[in-house]
């Protein structure tokens, strides 16, 4: 079940058409995405900022699996917001639990950039577990 919730209808989303870059902050990863040959991890909605985040080794939390079930994955789009598919009314649901919500807040799993505007994502500190059982 990783990837979808059945529970959940999500709208149409629209993948990338070009090549674009997604930088991670405070770690200043940077990726690039080609639409060509998309990194993927099966995490999360295809072409999410957690399905290549994870498929290129960089590590965000999730404990549902990448599924809208939680807000582990919360992240904050800095640049490129609008390059980013709207959010769904269940994932401002579960946006709702997370601390320090700003108006660019999305759940990685969520948010499917387009392509037209390279992004950078801010993970919160509060956000990244640096131990896990």
């Amino acid at each position: 079940m990783s990837g979808t919730n059945p529970y959940i209808k999500t709208g149409p989303v629209k993948g990338p058409s070009q090549k674009y870059t997604i930088t991670f902050l405070p770690s200043n990863q940077v990726v690039e995405v080609d639409p060509e040959n998309m990194p993927s991890s099966a995490t999360g909605l295809p072409g999410s900022v957690l399905d290549i985040a994870l498929a290129s080794d960089v590590d965000i939390d999730h404990a549902c699996g990448g599924v809208c079930a939680c807000s582990t994955c919360h992240i904050i789009v800095e640049e490129g917001f609008e390059s980013c598919n709207e959010g769904s009314e269940d994932e401002e649901d579960q946006l709702e639990k997370a601390p320090g919500l700003s108006s660019r807040s999305r759940l990685a799993c969520q948010c499917v950039p387009d392509g037209s505007r390279n992004i950078q994502v801010r993970v919160p500190n509060w956000n990244r577990n640096l131990a896990r059982e």
